[in-house]
């Protein structure tokens, strides 16, 4: 079978969902907050690849599992040709870096999956290589390593580095081969001791041939070293590889890698360009396998390689020659050289070009490349992408700071991009969020040059109204902020912009994508010098457009972002509330406790601790911290290498001992530089929520910290404040009784399903028992519902109206809030069948509608100032799409189940009311 009857057999796969169609944004609908816990589980799309035949992609969707309290990711795949998608892996492990053998027939991938028993019995590396017939089926592994003892130096555990399809029998793998006696002695006498680069008992990083068919390993290279990249030629003969040769290269960038050739038939290898200084990013072979592209980082320094611009270069086979590819393009490759994709005749490139990338396609011509700008819908806004291996067709990542990432796919014709299909559906619960207008802002900064970064509005901004602003900054320094959806748990940007802030996002000197000279600017003892001038400047700038408060600012960032948020609060009084996450404060420390220190400090301070101790004082913002009067928020990890921890207790304990400036330090136990586990993640999102709610917006509530949330208890404190007349629930208006109005996911909405009492203050002749009107109006048709509302918008002179069908659908998305169901009544969760027979008991009791319940019996949903009875009690009349009524959320006397199909009985009809118009979904760009 190949890749043209791909899925022939999908009815085979076990471990999948049922094809996906493109979804559909409605025309109007609820405009809901965004919660912390929806930031934090943004789905995301990497590890792309096309099929052989260019008809399919296969890729990993990852997202934060809340349960298991970590990332997981999963296989999917997606028709190129039709909009379907369909789900390959599911569960709580790693799937990762997907392939396809070259006749289309399998897909290969990494995963933390257990192995089957038979090879439990060992220990066993905890990533192994998978593959999976492309026409469906289980998964089988084809590797078995042994885990080794915890010596490495690299960030993954997996004895698997890289891989590589030879042909479509056969696997290059670039991997550790089994544990050595003495590591597996270490084991035995479970010693955690580590001897810190012990090159001796690193274990070397080799190729090895895996056979497909018989799963045997043979190694193809006797290397020392520790490869680090590999690429295959298309015609299987040939392997390029990058080798890190010191296990300090990190820190001192003494020793660089060195780049080989390999034949794959006899394992012979050849040095490439051993006489070159050069630090690979990527590796690429020509489509014709007449060579190889690779990236490499360049700077002007004589040793180190902390700031730079991506230069090309490509390998000549035949000649055995090295060329400099002349981009044509002095600010290099975007991203390290993620953006190169060889294609037939050249290859494409993504250019760094500041808050975006431009995306070229060069064709080869001799010994040069001839370089052409891509055309299409989406062309100024690509940030990732793959190709086929025709070069006919790409995929790619497109998102605006205010428009959510999506993948696409379309056709290469010569330049231009056509025929766009969006392959993803992302998030689809974004569309319901409001997404804050964005605008590229300019002004300048330091040695009077411009300066660009990214500003975020409040979501409620008004012209000539001023706004709380907080600057967020980013790490790097060589980071970049790119006019591309963004959202972390370092910087939750709609977090902010929801509370009606303006966020500024700056890529100050030292920035990369803005080419050399504006990297390399802070360097030789310029560090914080140019930084400084070019943020504060910024600030300026929104205040003199008379957008940002002056008294009303505030600034946060991590890492590097930590750094200037530091610097910029030992310089200035004028910022009300700072959170600093992994920041240093103190530079003679950190230059020997930090994987990267020397090349690092002694790059852009000019000179080590040892040589000028006076700069690194001068430097330091730790010696200015007893001056701060900015309240301010510290985070740390406590396995961080980058930053190290004493870093943000020095921090700490200054400002705690030193000054009466409020501070408070969060410490994250077993977390390296960036938050992995969900609950750290959380507790740092809200905390910068809460301090800057105290200290910035001055909105901050003290919680009882003994009162728990949806406690009896808690309840009957909200229900003390919902209003009343005498002890029915509403309000009063023009001496008449009308329903209370809540502000809920974005809507003005009744806090209840409209009352008996209230109903009846528009038709004298409902009736109801005593004592029951509290009640849901019930027995109440669409027409009944909508004279309603006419009839209160002509009391109060407001709009009043019943909610759309899309509303009602956002109102009770994502709840587990237990409401008045035939499932309550009858004690466990009913199925269809026990469902019918239980209605028959319903009917003996005595009334038409014995199961519904005074409003609010039943937990509401939301915080501070809940809704009550969404899906439960009586069943609600919305809008339709075509204006006539429907019925929404659940009844008293129906299953909660949302696929059954019966709908509630008449006296189990009833309402609630929508305060205000629809609103649109489109969200404003920039």
């Amino acid at each position: 079978m190949n890749g043209l009857r791909l899925f022939a057999a999908v009815a085979m796969v076990s471990l999948c969902s049922l094809w996906a169609p493109a979804e559909e944004t409605p025309a109007a609908a609820t405009k809901q907050e965004w919660t912390v816990k929806e930031v934090l589980l943004e789905e995301s799309a990497v590890d792309f690849e096309v099929s052989p035949d260019g008809r399919w992609a296969v890729w990993v969707k990852r997202q934060m599992d809340k349960e298991k309290g970590k990332r997981v990711s999963n296989l999917w795949l997606s028709s190129l040709i039709e909009q379907k998608s369909i789900q390959l892996t599911r569960g709580k492990y790693s799937h990762a870096d997907p392939k396809w053998s070259p006749d289309g027939t399998l897909i290969s991938f990494l995963s933390t999956r257990p192995l089957p028993e038979a090879k439990r019995k060992e220990k066993r590396a905890s990533q192994q290589l998978w593959l999976m017939n492309a026409a469906g089926g289980e998964p089988w592994p084809v590797t078995a390593f042994a885990a080794g003892a915890d010596t490495h130096f690299w960030e993954s555990e997996s004895p698997i580095v890289a891989y590589a399809w030879k042909d479509e029998d056969a696997v290059v793998l670039a991997a550790r081969e089994g544990a050595t006696l003495y590591e597996q002695q270490r084991q035995e006498r479970k010693d955690t001791s580590q001897a810190v680069e012990d090159a001796a008992h690193e274990s070397p990083v080799r190729l090895l041939l895996l056979s497909v068919k018989d799963r045997k390993l043979r190694r193809l290279t006797d290397n020392r070293d520790w490869i680090d990249l590999l690429s295959v030629s298309p015609d299987g003969r040939w392997a390029a590889t990058s080798h890190q040769r010191s296990l300090s290269f990190e820190f001192d960038h003494k020793i660089t890698p060195a780049l080989y050739l390999t034949n794959l038939e006899t394992g012979e290898q050849q040095a490439v360009a051993a006489d070159r200084r050069l630090y690979p990013d990527r590796l690429e072979w020509a489509r014709d396998s007449s060579g190889f592209y690779f990236a490499a980082e360049y700077s002007t320094h004589p040793v180190y390689f902390t700031a730079t611009i991506t230069r090309l270069y490509f390998y000549e086979l035949a000649t055995r020659q090295l060329h400099e590819v002349d981009l044509e393009w002095e600010k290099g490759l975007a991203n390290q050289g993620a953006g190169l994709r060889a294609i037939p005749g050249g290859f494409l490139a993504l250019l760094a070009d500041g808050v975006r990338y431009q995306p070229a396609r060069y064709t080869k011509q001799g010994t040069t490349w001839r370089r052409s700008r891509l055309d299409g819908t989406h062309a100024n806004n690509i940030f990732k992408w793959v190709a086929s291996q025709d070069g006919q067709r790409l995929i790619y990542e497109h998102s605006t700071a205010s428009q959510p990432t999506q993948w696409y796919g379309a056709k290469l014709n010569g330049t231009s991009l056509m025929g766009e299909q969006q392959v993803t559906h992302l998030n689809p619960s974004f569309a319901h969020k409001p997404i804050a207008r964005t605008e590229i802002v300019r002004w300048t900064g330091a040695q009077d040059e411009t300066v660009e970064g990214v500003l975020y509005y409040p979501n409620e901004y008004e012209p000539g109204k001023r706004y709380p602003l907080i600057l967020m900054i980013h790490g790097g320094p060589t980071g970049v902020d790119l006019d591309a959806w963004f959202m972390a748990t370092s910087r939750p940007i709609p977090l902010f912009t929801q509370r009606n802030a303006f966020v500024l996002r700056v890529n100050y000197h030292g920035s990369g994508n803005y080419g050399l000279a504006w990297a390399e600017s802070i360097g030789g003892g310029k560090y914080y010098e140019l930084e400084r001038v070019d943020l504060e400047n910024g600030v300026d700038a929104m205040i003199e457009r008379g957008l940002a408060d002056p008294d009303r600012l505030g600034v946060m960032g991590w890492s590097n972002g930590a750094i200037l948020t530091t610097e910029l609060i030992t310089r200035s009084r004028r910022y009300k509330a700072a959170s600093a996450g992994a920041g240093d404060v103190e530079w003679i420390s950190d230059w020997g406790n930090v994987d990267f220190g020397a090349s690092f400090d002694n790059y852009y301070f000019g000179a080590a601790p040892y040589e000028d101790p006076d700069l690194y004082v001068q430097k330091s913002p730790f010696f200015r911290l007893k001056d701060v009067t900015t309240p301010t928020i510290i985070y740390t990890g406590t396995e961080d290498r980058n930053v190290p921890p004493s870093q943000s207790w020095s921090h700490f304990r200054v400002m705690q001992q030193a000054t009466e400036t409020p501070v408070r330090f969060i410490l994250f136990p077993g977390e390296p530089h960036g938050l992995k586990k969900f609950v750290h993640q959380r507790r740092k999102v809200e905390e910068d929520l809460a301090w800057f709610d105290r200290y910035l917006f001055h909105t901050y509530k003290e919680p009882n910290e003994a009162l728990k949330e949806g406690s009896p208890l808690d309840m009957a404190l909200k229900r003390s404040r919902f209003s009343r007349v005498g002890t029915r629930y509403g309000m009063e208006a023009n001496g008449t009784m009308i329903p209370e109005v809540v502000q809920f996911k974005g809507l003005a909405l009744g806090r209840f399903e409209v009352t008996r009492a209230q109903y009846a203050a528009f038709d004298p002749d409902y009736r109801f028992e005593a004592e029951t009107e509290n009640y849901p109006a019930n027995g109440i048709s669409f027409d009944s519902a909508q004279a309603y509302v006419e009839w209160l918008a002509d009391l109060t002179g407001e709009d009043y109206r019943l909610p759309t069908q899309d509303e009602a659908q956002a109102l009770t998305d994502g709840s587990d809030v237990q409401e008045n169901t035939l499932d309550h009544w009858a004690g466990y969760p009913l199925n269809p069948d026990d469902a019918d027979r239980l209605r028959a008991k319903v009917r003996e009791l005595p009334g038409a509608a014995a199961l519904l319940r005074e409003v609010g019996s039943f937990p509401g949903r939301g915080k501070e100032e809940p809704a009550f009875d969404l899906g439960g009690n009586v069943a609600e009349w919305v809008v339709g799409k075509d204006g006539g009524g429907e019925l929404a959320g659940g009844s008293a006397d129906q299953p909660a189940d949302p696929k059954s199909e019966a709908e509630a009985g008449e006296a189990y009809r009833g309402f609630r009311i929508v305060h205000g118009t629809p609103k649109e979904t489109t969200a404003r760009v920039n």
